[in-house]
């Protein structure tokens, strides 16, 4: 039987570089940032902040919340994780993402995770796993209701829900069904193609870890409603990865949501959350708020 090759498998250096290197792709990344820096400040500055909470002894394991502005009663809780190839970014920066949900009764947690290269990504996933579980054991604490918590998580982000949602819960005597939904924007869910970029300098994933986190091999534990988006204007290999995670859902009995945005790219495609009637900020509210 033909071993099956990798559909990255026939790219030269530079189309692999360009395909899975987002920054490659979008050489003015920082533009979008930039573009939501009055924002996110107003954010920071205006909205009630709980910040530097620790989930864990590693300088990284921390989070900020953001509670819900109604306090009539347990609020939905929503875990946004940011993007930044798993080795970049910081919480502080995705304020802007809280605004609108705090305002419609959502409680928002922002969190951080371990980095690399200081961290594998075995380090980066399991943090991300231990924020989750923090929250849910200490959402009662800051007004939020443990049963009803949501992701979403942009990139690299995106990849560390579907951790999410590929660890078993169960094992550790938690029902999973306390993460009510899930929107994933722009990921990366199978790693083994970073090896081919120069992201990978930073990254140091091995073949072994990049196997061990390739969700789209993995059982899926959390069958929770799920969207998932891609931009329209980023290259055809990483929109594909979307879709391939979207097979990998329905192959596990869920029926996900896919959406490719055409006017956006990989890095502005988080304005949306800055756009009221949005489809990705409709989408996180109604996977926040699910119909009882």
């Amino acid at each position: 039987m033909p071993v099956l090759q990798p559909i990255w498998s026939s790219l030269t250096p530079a189309e692999h570089e360009f395909q899975y290197n987002p920054q490659a792709a979008f050489p003015d990344f920082k533009d979008a940032q930039a573009s939501r820096a009055a924002t996110n400040a107003a954010a920071l500055s205006q909205l009630e902040r709980h910040a530097d909470e620790a989930y864990g002894d590693h300088p990284l394991r921390k989070l900020d919340i953001y509670p819900a502005r109604d306090r009539s009663g347990p609020a939905p809780v929503h875990v946004f994780f940011h993007g930044g190839y798993w080795r970049a970014q910081d919480k502080q920066n995705f304020a802007f993402v809280a605004a609108p949900l705090v305002q419609a009764g959502i409680t928002v947690v922002i969190a951080n995770y371990e980095l690399c290269p200081a961290s594998t990504l075995d380090g980066v996933a399991e943090s991300a796993i231990a924020a989750v579980g923090w929250i849910r054991r200490e959402a009662a604490r800051f007004g939020g209701d443990p049963h009803r918590i949501s992701l979403s998580g942009h990139s690299a982000g995106a990849h560390l829900v579907a951790e999410c949602m590929a660890h078993d819960w169960q094992a550790e005597g938690i029902d999973p069904a306390f993460i009510v939904g899930a929107v994933l924007i722009s990921g990366i869910y199978d790693p083994r193609p970073v090896m081919g970029t120069s992201v990978n300098a930073e990254v140091r994933l091995t073949e072994e870890i990049a196997r061990k986190r390739d969700v789209e091999r993995r059982p899926v534990c959390v069958k929770c409603p799920t969207t998932l988006f891609a931009g329209g204007l980023e290259p055809w290999h990483w929109i594909e990865q979307t879709y391939r995670y979207s097979h990998h859902l329905h192959r596990s009995g869920m029926n996900p949501e896919v959406r490719t945005l055409p006017r956006w790219g990989h890095f502005d495609i988080l304005n949306e959350f800055m756009d009221g009637g949005s489809a990705i900020l409709d989408a996180v509210m109604a996977r926040a708020r699910p119909a009882r």
